[in-house]
């Protein structure tokens, strides 16, 4: 499924990327913030930034994350804000998201979009994505498949593994483009090898299936097994039924049953698999819940 909050973006880098340096010239702020030395950053992009907007953005990054300086919401709205005024499309990106999500800055969703418009026409990838987001769902423009796939398209091909798997998915549809099974598997594949676990989802079952891509159950079931063990509660009942059908990697009752408890407690029961674990053997299924259970603890320390 498309990611449809805009949020996610943001909070995924939305702020880094308008800190991301400049390679045009030599910039003492941007080296030491990429250096972590971030009072040194602060420092030298307030001498920068009366005449700089790409310090403005900077003091904003700094501001939003208390990087250097306690963090101040208000603050890095407003320098975003002066820097997008002076041109810069990585803070009217950074503006814009927090219009959206009422950050140093009254809630606007208008204000919001036209900001996305604004820095998806400069050419920021992810401004484009989620414009294309607001297109997709009718928020704040009338629905619009069609445009929404133009700025899917703009920000996939800048790299933005979001917006491949949404172009793909759009492909795979027919929506806003002419249905092409081909296309959607290269490019849910460009957003898999990005490790976006939805594409690797998607692309995993494509290769299986040999929709769009060359028949490979083997390759399938390898991708399908590292999203599982990368947290997607589909991929952990689709690894499930691998295993337990023997078809891409061997057959194995305590792999099958360890994953579908898994995928279960992650929300994603089912019913067909409940049956099976059933008809094992009882150390199979003791050997399957004691593995199940040792991940789930495992990834619970990692959160």
């Amino acid at each position: 499924m498309i990611r449809a909050l805009l949020l996610l973006a943001f909070l995924c880098g939305a702020e880094a990327a308008a800190a991301q340096p400049r390679a045009q010239e030599p910039d003492i702020a941007y080296g030491a913030y990429q250096r972590g030395l971030f009072m040194t950053a602060f420092l030298e992009a307030t001498k920068r930034a009366p005449n700089d907007p790409k310090a403005m953005a900077l003091l904003g990054e700094l501001y939003a994350n208390g990087l250097g300086v306690p963090r101040n919401d208000g603050e890095a709205a407003r320098w975003f804000q002066l820097a997008s005024q002076r041109g810069d499309r990585e803070a009217t990106f950074a503006i814009a998201m927090f219009y959206f999500q009422g950050r140093g800055v009254k809630r606007d969703r208008d204000t919001a979009a036209k900001l996305l418009a604004d820095a998806a026409k400069q050419g920021q990838p992810a401004a484009a994505y989620n414009l294309g987001l607001l297109y997709l769902q009718g928020e704040q423009f009338p629905q619009d498949f069609k445009r929404a796939a133009e700025l899917f398209e703009l920000s996939a091909n800048a790299g933005n593994a979001e917006a491949q798997y949404a172009l793909a998915t759009m492909f795979k549809e027919g929506r806003g483009v002419a249905k092409n099974e081909r296309e959607a598997a290269r490019l849910m594949q460009l957003a898999a090898i990005a490790e976006n676990t939805d594409a690797m989802v998607e692309f995993a079952i494509a290769q299986f299936n040999g929709t769009g891509v060359a028949k490979d159950e083997a390759a399938a079931a390898k991708l399908m097994l590292k999203a599982a063990r990368m947290g997607s509660a589909i991929a952990q009942n689709r690894i499930a039924r691998i295993y337990s059908a023997g078809r891409g990697l061997p057959a194995s009752a305590v792999e099958a049953v360890k994953w579908h408890l898994i995928a279960k407690a992650n929300g994603n029961g089912d019913p067909d698999l409940d049956i099976y674990a059933n008809k094992q053997k009882a150390e199979d299924r003791t050997a399957a819940e004691k593995a199940a259970q040792h991940w789930l603890a495992g990834a619970a320390k990692a959160l």
